[in-house]
């Protein structure tokens, strides 16, 4: 039996799948730039709105104004809530991220509407719905002069968010909103370049998503803070937890050498929370205690905070259950995933890979 040994780089690393005008991640330098803003300048500058006309504007070729985004995405919401019977009709029995999938798999074309809005106006009601629906509530009716990111507290919550709540999530959903050739990207764009509509391609990028080693992170970090306990605890905890070899949630990334550049955006907002009951002084001891005793470990390539570590801690803050934690991120990531879906399919071309065989051959 002949057996074909490969030297091929396995999973695609640094390998060009597409080329875009979206976002950019430079894991050596620590830098992510969205439609040709630094991540931390455009957070500062915009809300989902407006991060989101710009990713609309550079996946279609045609320029749309953060005014007419706004307008578009609270008429989405609006259908999306008549639409709540006929959505959530599967979902009985499902847990929140499974019954948001199935949900988001029931969304359609609607003759004359911008499918993009159809589909970001869709997901904060849906996750909305699901979490009300555990509660045992009815779900709340958008409002569709609201922000993106304060409509979608109020239907999570149930009630109308202050302005530094609304303000933490925006800042949340523009930090998210986009990041490169992610995995949930990809499945998006390779779905989307067999010129299959927008909900299909939208759908496969949430599956994706739904992976540990995609979006499943911020409840671990959670729970390792919950485990953690109190400050004494952190030094042996740690100590113990490397001495075992686990992994530590919240630190390291496939692409960053560095430190995650949303992760201070997002410890911002957090601070611009305080007073509101966070975990901000304690996880911010074992944020530090963790960063140390990973460069003693690794001096070489030391691994540093990523996204999810203040994700978590930011998400909990609002209130929002873990459960949903993963379709909140969908919330935002659907911009950029319908983004992407455009720009692949104004490309016109099918992403077909090869594989390296290493199976027998014949003879």
């Amino acid at each position: 039996m002949n057996m074909q040994i490969s030297k091929t780089p396995i999973g695609l690393d640094g390998i060009p799948a597409a080329e875009t005008v979206l976002s950019h991640v430079d894991g050596e330098r620590g830098e992510l730039i969205i439609a040709g803003e630094r991540v931390g300048d455009l957070a500062r500058k915009t809300g989902f709105e407006g991060v989101t006309a710009r990713l609309w504007s550079g996946g279609t070729g045609q320029p749309i104004g953060e005014a007419a985004v706004r307008a578009a995405l609270g008429a989405g919401r609006e259908r999306a809530f008549a639409r709540l019977p006929d959505l959530l009709g599967i979902t009985r029995g499902l847990s929140i991220i499974d019954g948001f999938r199935a949900a988001i798999a029931g969304l359609r074309a609607e003759a004359g509407l911008v499918h993009e809005a159809t589909i970001v106006g869709a997901f904060p009601v849906i996750a909305g719905a699901l979490v009300q629906r555990v509660k045992g509530n009815d779900p709340v009716a958008p409002d569709p002069t609201a922000s993106h990111a304060a409509d979608t507290l109020s239907m999570m919550l149930g009630r109308k968010p202050d302005a530094r709540e609304a303000a933490a999530l925006d800042a949340y959903f523009v930090t998210v909103c986009d990041h490169g050739m992610n995995a949930s990207t990809f499945a998006t764009r390779v779905v989307a370049s067999t010129q299959a509509d927008l909900f299909a391609a939208v759908t496969a990028g949430y599956c994706a998503l739904t992976g540990p080693l995609h979006g499943g992170a911020p409840e671990p970090v959670l729970e390792m803070l919950d485990a953690i306990g109190s400050t004494e605890r952190i030094k042996p905890w740690v100590d113990s937890a490397l001495a075992r070899g686990e992994r530590l949630m919240g630190f390291g990334h496939r692409v960053y050498r560095v430190r995650d550049p949303r992760a201070d955006v997002l410890k911002g907002a957090i601070e611009r929370l305080a007073g509101d009951g966070t975990d901000l002084p304690f996880a911010g001891e074992v944020e530090a205690y963790i960063r140390s005793a990973l460069r003693i470990k690794n001096p070489d390539r030391p691994l540093d905070t990523n996204v999810e570590f203040f994700t978590a801690i930011l998400l909990d803050a609002l209130k929002i259950p873990r459960q949903a934690f993963t379709p909140i991120f969908a919330v935002a990531r659907a911009a950029g995933w319908t983004a992407h879906a455009r720009e692949q399919q104004r490309g016109g071309r099918l992403i077909r890979p090869s594989s390296a065989y290493i199976g027998p051959m014949p003879g």
